[in-house]
């Protein structure tokens, strides 16, 4: 490992203890994204007191799922899988159609609600924090991220241990601990999300420009959230460094 990253996983190992002694019961939030798999390493291997679930939209690559079973097998840990209520998903299929978000930018939002961030408020009830894999060199609206908030949207704690990691750190992390990673990072895909909503990158582009690409090759702006990081004032950073 790159000696220069071990202050950085230090720093993040430290983190995450203090979440499993001060804020209890915590959840970390997995996408099954290369810095996720970098952070389930870290809670399972030192064994922490974090849950860990994933949100199954019912739209996630096969490739994506299929981490859930590597994830069990390698660390003996169980990843919940929370999904979108059925109902609401028949109802914008009916009305709209399956791949309706395609047509405009609300209704993509509508269905990023209802599959992402309405389960995601459920699976966060009742914690006192939720931890994330958010690197502020992902995209620009995460340039900054702090590595610790009060998300004043699910009024709770939220940290973010790899928000002044870089890309080649995680990447470094992965190669070092032969952590299990989404194969689609072999084939250029840099974030991964719902199947139909993301495509590989090319060089000089942000991490996250394959998410709703059609959206910016339309000139309606280069969507790069889905909403479960937003807060109310519309915006991803939340109040900083105010976490006690």
């Amino acid at each position: 490992m790159d000696p220069e990253l071990l202050p950085k996983v230090d720093a993040a190992l430290a983190l995450l203890q203090r979440v499993t002694t001060e804020h209890r019961p915590a959840a970390f939030a997995s996408s099954l994204g290369a810095e996720d798999m970098v952070l389930t390493d870290m809670i399972a291997r030192h064994r922490f007191g974090i849950d860990i679930f994933t949100l199954d939209t019912g739209r996630l690559h096969g490739d994506t799922l299929q981490l859930v079973n590597v994830i069990e097998r390698r660390y003996g840990r169980t990843v919940e899988l929370v999904k979108p209520d059925p109902a609401a998903v028949d109802e914008y299929v009916a009305r709209h159609g399956r791949d309706a978000f395609y047509t405009g930018v609300e209704l993509r939002k509508r269905c990023c609600e209802i599959r992402k961030v309405e389960p995601l408020r459920r699976a966060l009830a009742g914690r006192k924090a939720w931890i994330t894999g958010l690197r502020r060199s992902q995209s620009t609206v995460r340039a900054e991220v702090a590595v610790k908030e009060f998300d004043l949207g699910h009024g709770m704690a939220k940290f973010n241990p790899l928000a002044e990691w870089s890309e080649e750190d995680v990447w470094s992390y992965i190669r070092f601990f032969e952590v299990p990673y989404n194969a689609l990072h072999d084939q250029g895909y840099r974030s991964i999300g719902c199947a139909p909503c993301t495509r590989p990158v090319v060089a000089g582009e942000d991490a996250r420009a394959g998410r709703w690409w059609w959206e910016a090759d339309r000139g309606t702006g280069a969507a790069t959230e889905c909403g479960i990081h937003i807060g109310p004032d519309g915006k991803i950073s939340r109040e900083k460094e105010t976490v006690a």
